[in-house]
Parts: structure tokens; C-alpha cells; sequence
């Protein structure tokens, strides 16, 4: 019984394996050139909050950035490289300034 009852919780662990502990997808490094134009292109920059809201489709970018956003605002993300928490941090003051109806949304969904 009890053989079966820890099978049955490691299948629930394994099936919920992508959910709880899915790294983020490797994104190649940006350039601040690249990530200041990024920043400038509305059309970019709602295509990356709408993955970040879940009202839309991500690409590896906005995926990413998803992932690793909450972890740059609580100070702790093991994932990211120097440049790439520069980078998110640099994003989300951007998003919190020019932004601020779907900076509030993004606080109330992930805060």
C-alpha cells in the first residue's frame, strides 16, 4: 500500500515537473543598444507585456523575462548573468514609468 501511494505522488510530482521547476529558456545576450531600441518599439514592448499579463503568446524573449522578472525584484536570480539582471531591472523601470497601467496589472497578478 504504501509502495503505491509513493508511486502515485511521484507521477503527481513528475507530471507537475514542467510547472514548479522549468528553467528559463536561454535567450541570447542583449546589447544595452539592442535593448534601448527594444524598449522604444511599442509594438515590442506590448507583445512582451502581454506575455507577461498571460493575454497573449511569448516568444523567447518575453518568455524569459517572464520567468526571471520576479526574481530580479525579490534580489536573488541565480539564472541570470550580471548584465542580463541589469537588463530586467532596466525593463521593469521602464515598463513602472511609461507603462503604468500594465506595471499596476503586472503588481496585483505577480505581487
Amino acid at each position: 500500500m504504501q509502495i503505491l501511494l509513493l508511486s502515485v505522488i511521484c507521477a503527481c510530482a513528475l507530471s507537475l515537473w514542467p510547472v514548479w521547476a522549468a528553467p528559463a529558456p536561454p535567450v541570447p545576450q542583449m546589447t544595452d543598444a539592442q535593448l534601448e531600441r527594444s524598449l522604444a518599439d511599442r509594438a515590442t514592448m506590448q507583445r512582451h507585456l502581454r506575455c507577461a499579463l498571460g493575454e497573449g503568446p511569448c516568444d523567447p524573449v518575453s518568455r524569459r523575462l517572464r520567468i526571471l522578472a520576479p526574481l530580479v525584484l525579490r534580489g536573488a536570480c541565480p539564472q541570470c548573468s550580471p548584465q542580463e539582471a541589469r537588463h530586467i531591472r532596466r525593463t521593469l523601470a521602464y515598463v513602472q514609468k511609461n507603462y503604468p497601467w500594465e506595471w499596476a496589472k503586472i503588481v496585483r497578478q505577480y505581487g
